[in-house]
């Protein structure tokens, strides 16, 4: 596999389990039944860090929605080019740690890490266009 589509994979990967803690933590917080109940506004609340760590579950995906086809494109269109396997790599790491950051409720930095991985998908849809 070449190193854009390990650090696309991988991606996919992570977003496809960093649903965990917080799902465990609702278990914890409202019990099994709980948690496997339907939506309901009057149950108890989770953990802020649970919490915010769902917020950044869901802005992974929504990223990797804009990431991912222009992803797929690069393999098809550019497989010798090895910068979009650094974008890619830059993307991971950077949404990786923009979910850390997140749970821990750092603000800044936060954003910080995710203006990275915004603008890796930027740079690699300019990349496809011939226009870096």
């Amino acid at each position: 596999m070449t190193q854009l589509e390990t650090y696309t994979a991988l991606a996919a990967l992570w977003l496809g389990i960093s649903w965990l803690p917080y799902i465990l933590d609702r278990i914890i917080v409202r019990g099994l039944m709980g948690a496997l109940a339907n939506y309901d506004p009057a149950a108890k609340p989770q953990s802020a860090w649970a919490q915010r760590a769902m917020r950044a579950h869901k802005v992974g995906v929504e990223a990797f929605v804009a990431f991912a086809p222009l992803a797929v494109m690069a393999m098809i269109r550019l497989p010798e080019d090895g910068y979009p396997g650094v974008l890619a790599m830059a993307w991971f790491y950077a949404m990786i740690a923009h979910y850390i950051i997140y749970c821990l409720g750092i603000p800044v930095v936060r954003t910080l890490a995710f203006a990275v991985a915004a603008a890796c998908t930027v740079a690699l849809g300019l990349r496809l266009f011939g226009m870096i």
